[in-house]
C-alpha cells in the first residue's frame, strides 16, 4: 500500500543521509523523496512516498521518530498532496484536444521554442499518472516528474 510521510527535521548536514540509510539498511523502498527548508525556521520538511504493509509502515515511522534530528512525523490526518510533471513535445505533433487535457490536470505550456513545447501539470499523484498516460499520444520527447509535496490542512 502506498503511503506518504511528512518528516520535519532539523536543517543540518547529514540528516538526509541518515534517513536514506534507515530505509536502505532495512530494505525499505523510497518511491519519491522531496526536501525543502521550512521558511523562517531551523527545520526542513522531507516528504517521503513509500509502500508496504501496515507493519512495515509502522516500523518506518518508529525508526524515523528515533532519529535525533526528527522534530515530528506526519503520517495521517487531512492533508494536501501534489506532484508536478514536465513533458517536452515536438511542435511537429498534432495538438488536437490538448487544451482540454491541460484544463483537466491543472496544466499549462511553460516554455516554447521553434522545435518543442514544455508542458507542466500539477495535481494529485493519481491525476499525474493519468496525465502522463494521456500525454503519450503526443509522443513526448522527455518526461520529468517531481516527488510529492504534502502539507497538513489542520
Amino acid at each position: 500500500m502506498r503511503r506518504v510521510l511528512s518528516v520535519v527535521v532539523l536543517n543540518e548536514h547529514g540528516v538526509l543521509s541518515r534517513i536514506s540509510g534507515l530505509f536502505s539498511g532495512r530494505g525499505y523502498n523510497i518511491d519519491s523523496l522531496t526536501v525543502a527548508p521550512v521558511p523562517n525556521s531551523e527545520f526542513s520538511r522531507i516528504t517521503i512516498v513509500t509502500s508496504g504493509d501496515e507493519h512495515t509502515i509502522e516500523q518506518i515511522i518508529k525508526q524515523l521518530h528515533k532519529l535525533i534530528s526528527t522534530y515530528k512525523v506526519i503520517d495521517n490526518g487531512i492533508f494536501v498532496e501534489r506532484e508536478m510533471v514536465l513533458v517536452k513535445v515536438s511542435l511537429n505533433e498534432n495538438f488536437a484536444g490538448l487544451d482540454a487535457i491541460l484544463k483537466s490536470a491543472n496544466g499549462t505550456i511553460t516554455h516554447a521554442d521553434e522545435h518543442n513545447i514544455i508542458i507542466m501539470a500539477c495535481d494529485s499523484s493519481a491525476h499525474i499518472d493519468n496525465f502522463i498516460k494521456v500525454m503519450k499520444k503526443y509522443n513526448p520527447i522527455q518526461i520529468v516528474r517531481s516527488g510529492s509535496a504534502m502539507m497538513e490542512c489542520e
